[in-house]
This record gives C-alpha cells, sequence and structure tokens, in this order.
C-alpha cells in the first residue's frame, strides 16, 4: 500500500501537467499581474512548481529522497528551466528520453559497481530469487528504459500533436505492461525455487 501511494505522489506534477496543458490558453489576473494560463509553457512552469512542492514535502517529511525522485526532480527543472528561458518545448521533450536512459544507465552500471544488481537492492528485501535471475531481472529494466526513452523520442518528434498524451498516457501504459510481465517472471521462479531448494 505505501508503495503504491508513493507511486501515486511521484505522478501527481505529471497530471497537473496535463490538466495545464489540456486547457484553452486564457490570461489569468492574480495580485495585480496577468499570466498566461494553458498551454505548453504555463503547463511546464506548473511541472516545476509542483515538483518542488511534491518532492518539497518528501523531503521534509522523510528527511530524504529516493535517488530516482532527485533525478526525476533534477530533471524537471533542469529542461522544464530550459523550455521556460527560450520558449521552446524541444528542451522538455528530452526530459524523458534523457531521465529513462540515466535509469538505464544506473542499472547497468549496477553489474560493474556495487555488490548487487540495483534491482536486487530494490527488491531483495521482499522477494528471494536466485542470483541469474536477478542479473536476468536487471538486465530487463535496462533494455526496457532505453526502449521506454527511445520511444518518448521517438513520438515527441514524430508525432507532435500526441507527445503530451503519450508522455502522460503512453509511457504509463508501457510501464504497466512491463510490471504486469516481471509480475508473470518473478512468479514463475519464485514457484520453482522451493523445489530447487529441496533437491539441493
Amino acid at each position: 500500500m505505501a508503495r503504491t501511494v508513493k507511486q501515486f505522489i511521484d505522478f501527481i506534477p505529471l497530471i497537473l501537467f496535463f490538466i495545464v496543458f489540456k486547457l484553452e490558453p486564457r490570461d489569468v489576473e492574480l495580485a495585480g499581474q496577468t499570466f498566461p494560463f494553458g498551454g505548453i509553457f504555463s503547463a511546464t512552469a506548473m511541472l516545476i512548481i509542483s515538483s518542488v512542492l511534491v518532492y518539497g514535502t518528501l523531503f521534509a517529511l522523510n528527511k530524504r529522497l529516493e535517488k530516482s525522485q532527485w533525478i526525476t526532480l533534477l530533471g524537471c527543472l533542469f529542461f522544464g528551466g530550459l523550455t521556460l528561458a527560450f520558449q521552446s518545448e524541444t528542451f522538455l521533450k528530452w526530459k524523458a528520453p534523457v531521465v529513462n536512459w540515466i535509469f538505464a544507465l544506473a542499472f547497468a552500471g549496477s553489474h560493474f559497481i556495487g555488490q548487487q544488481p540495483l534491482i536486487k537492492r530494490v527488491m531483495g528485501h521482499a522477494v528471494s530469487l536466485p542470483d541469474p535471475i536477478w542479473t536476468k531481472l536487471n538486465i530487463a529494466w535496462v533494455v526496457f528504459f532505453i526502449v521506454l526513452g527511445a520511444t518518448n523520442l521517438f513520438v515527441a518528434f514524430t508525432f507532435q500533436s500526441i507527445w503530451v498524451d503519450f508522455k502522460v498516457f503512453g509511457s504509463l501504459g508501457m510501464t504497466l505492461l512491463f510490471l504486469i510481465g516481471q509480475g508473470v517472471y518473478l512468479s514463475r521462479h519464485m514457484q520453482d525455487q522451493p523445489a530447487q531448494s529441496s533437491e539441493e
């Protein structure tokens, strides 16, 4: 349950980004000033503000952020900031690919740095598997993040009218399908493991 709540909290800035992006552009008065609201640039500002608020709150409550949350937050600030500074959505289109490829690099690097694959460090407390299975699962995550990043990049620069929709729902759908596949794979090996142990 806690993991599900955490994943929902991480998703809040992206939901707010999508809602503001879909609004018809309009002028909004705030403190005597007029600001544009709706469309890509105000949506990007909302993404930055909500990310800072969400992750800032999590940091204040837990005194720490997970490495994945730091990467997501810094990616949002960097690419979102460039998008607003240069008034070009091209920078934001690179955020998802680059962040996903950083995750892929982290999973790949864990084969050479440290004593355990990254996926085992994340899930090892809850699941017991043979080391070769952890290695295969970690490689699967590397491939997944590479493909997810490349797909986001392809859609962003090829189907520009739907890239925001894909960024929110397409990426989520791909992630859910991968997690389902991972669950099936894990359950098969978790069922096989007792038999292997008894044989040993």
